[in-house]
């Protein structure tokens, strides 16, 4: 899913940023937009390739760590006038799904 998100940095920016809870300004943040989809679009295809070109254990750790990317979200969401609900609905609960993958891909 994260490469969508991504991708939709680049096609969508502004209906995006608004998505992730710090809305861009209508004629700037280029740079903001790009780095983050960017960011995500890389951050989906490493997972694809380890999971496609790895063992499962690999795979998980990669979604431990990576599970550090939305929960850093919900910060910036938080201290940049985002709402809670964002925050906690949209990224901290993509951090909790990502661990439970993390915890899945162990156990497999």
């Amino acid at each position: 899913m994260i490469i969508f998100v991504g991708l939709r940095f680049f096609f969508q920016p502004q209906a995006a940023a608004a998505g992730y809870g710090v809305p861009a300004k209508e004629n700037g943040d280029a740079a903001y937009l790009t780095i983050k989809g960017l960011r995500d679009l890389v951050s989906g295809l490493i997972g694809l390739a380890l999971l496609a070109f790895s063992d499962a254990d690999a795979a998980a750790w990669f979604m431990v760590v990576v599970a550090l990317t939305p929960l850093g979200d919900t910060v910036i969401v938080l201290r940049n006038g985002g709402t809670k609900a964002v925050a906690f609905g949209i990224h901290a609960a993509t951090a909790a799904v990502v661990l439970i993958s993390a915890a899945l891909l162990f156990a497999a």
